[in-house]
Parts: structure tokens; C-alpha cells; sequence
């Protein structure tokens, strides 16, 4: 878990990202730019790179795994925001300035890190939610494409031009992609490059919602309504989902009947039963 130290000195840095976890109790979550507030299971990482339009370099990189390592095995940790502090912009993708100085094989090894580090973002167990605000290209739409939902704000710009630089899109977006809004969608896409404005990434089915306001502040709408679920039941249901829509429908029975099963001696759920015969409110504690 994050110690206060670290969380102030992430919170105040120009470079790289910070991130706001939240222990058992309610902590401030606080950035440079924003009043501070309370929320409780909700952590919020911040892209926070100003001179390179968040781009995806090496040290950036770097510093997103140790933080979604960190997130991982909180349990406290109940729903994930991605989000950027940056302002008119999500993540503009690549670096392409420190691409530009890479040799054929540190391409190769750098992009092949960008994949497995959207991939250690789409596994977390918790739900993840990508607030998109400003431009989200390239690598920066592939970063969204690996939370579970994403938001689109009213200064959304989403796209994957990389054909239109004689490459593909090489984090995940040719798999991720067809998989949310279909083959043909997908296609179209990634062949002609084109950005979508916030209501045309809704039309296609590739955010969950598009807003006239801000998107941090619908993501923060969505996550509040999933923290009253029980968070063993939210975190079997989306491995129950995820694992289910890579197999047939009968193998995918078997995910979920096998997921059930780790949820009936929790404590949660007597306690769901419970407060429903009480007509109460239930208490979940992630036991």
C-alpha cells in the first residue's frame, strides 16, 4: 500500500504520474491541481506529464507498473479511476521523440512492455474505470481500452492513427478493439486512422458514456455507485466475465459456476442475507 510520503511526493510532481490509494479508513485523496475530497475504496491514478502530453516513455512506464503492483493486492481498494491531470489531453500515445533514438530491438522490447502493462491494468481484479478527458491516441486509447468502462468528457478525442505512421497499433489495440465494438467497426478504424469526437466513440460502442462535462467526475459517479456491492461479488464477476468471454458458452458456465462457489463461504454474502431480512443496509467487509 502506498505510505503517505510517497502519495504527497507523487501528488506534487510535474513528471510521470501520481496515485491516490485507500486504506481501510478513508484517506485524502489530493493532487497539485484540485481541492482535496474524501472517498473511501476509491484510487485514482493521474497522468501527470505536462511537457510530453503523457506520453508513454520508459520512465513513465515504468512508474505506472509499480503502481498498478501497488494497487493489486490492496484489497481496500474496491473500484480504479485512470485519469489525467494534463490538461485537453488523456495520454497522445507513444513518445515518439525517445522512440525516434531506439534501435530496431529496443522497439521491440519497449512496445512488448506496453502490452504487458495494459495487460497488468485489464487484470487487475477490481473494476477500473478510464476518464477521458482531452486526446486519448494511439497508445493512450490502448491504455483505455484495458479498464473495464470507460468515460468519454465533452474535449474527448479517441483514436488509433498508427497506420497513418506505417505502423499498427501494438499494445493490444487490434485484439482489444474488435472485441468492444466488432470486427467491421474495428477495421474501419484502424484502416483509416480517424479520430472520434466523445459522441461518435459513444455511437460505436467505444465508451460506455459520453458527457457534455467532465469525465473524471462521471467516473467518480459510477465508481460511488458500484462501492455498495459487495466487493468479492464484483471482483468474481468480472473474472467470471473476462475468463468466460474467451472460452465457449459451456466452458464459460464452468468459470462461472467455479467463481460462485469462492463466494458462498464469505462472510459477505451471510451478511447480504442478513441485512435483507433485516431491511437494512449490509455492511461488506471483503471477507
Amino acid at each position: 500500500m502506498f505510505s503517505r510520503r510517497l502519495l504527497q511526493a507523487a501528488a506534487t510532481t510535474t513528471t510521470g504520474y501520481c496515485t491516490k490509494s485507500v486504506p481501510r479508513q478513508s484517506r485524502l485523496l489530493f493532487t497539485s491541481s484540485e481541492k482535496p475530497e474524501w472517498y473511501e475504496g476509491i484510487a485514482v491514478v493521474s497522468f501527470n506529464r505536462p511537457s510530453t502530453r503523457n506520453a508513454l516513455g520508459k520512465t513513465f512506464m515504468s512508474q505506472f507498473r509499480k503502481g498498478l503492483a501497488e494497487l493489486r493486492f490492496d484489497d481496500s481498494v474496491r473500484v480504479v479511476i485512470v485519469r489525467s491531470l494534463v490538461d485537453r489531453v488523456f495520454c497522445a500515445g507513444a513518445d515518439l521523440k525517445e522512440r525516434a533514438q531506439m534501435s530496431p530491438s529496443e522497439v521491440s522490447r519497449f512496445v512488448h512492455s506496453l502490452r504487458a502493462s495494459f495487460a497488468e491494468l485489464e487484470a487487475l481484479p477490481m473494476p477500473t474505470i478510464a476518464a477521458i478527458d482531452g486526446a486519448a491516441l494511439g497508445g493512450g486509447l490502448e491504455v483505455a481500452l484495458a479498464a473495464d468502462l470507460r468515460v468519454a468528457g465533452a474535449a474527448a478525442k479517441l483514436g488509433l492513427p498508427e497506420t497513418k505512421l506505417a505502423i499498427i497499433p501494438g499494445a493490444g489495440g487490434t485484439q482489444r478493439l474488435p472485441r468492444l465494438v466488432g470486427l467491421a467497426r474495428a477495421k474501419e478504424l484502424v484502416f483509416t486512422g480517424r479520430v472520434l469526437d466523445a459522441k461518435a466513440a459513444e455511437k460505436y460502442g467505444l465508451v460506455n458514456v459520453a458527457v457534455d462535462g467532465v469525465a473524471y467526475e462521471k467516473a467518480l459517479e459510477i465508481a460511488r455507485e458500484i462501492l455498495p456491492a459487495g466487493p468479492v461479488a464484483t471482483r468474481m464477476a468480472k473474472l467470471a466475465i473476462d475468463k468466460g468471454m474467451q472460452v465457449d458458452i459451456s466452458s464459460g458456465m464452468a468459470i462461472e459456476q467455479g467463481c460462485y462457489a469462492q463466494i458462498i463461504p464469505t462472510e459477505d454474502r451471510l451478511e447480504g442475507l442478513r441485512a435483507f431480512r433485516e431491511k437494512r443496509t449490509p455492511v461488506y467487509k471483503g471477507k
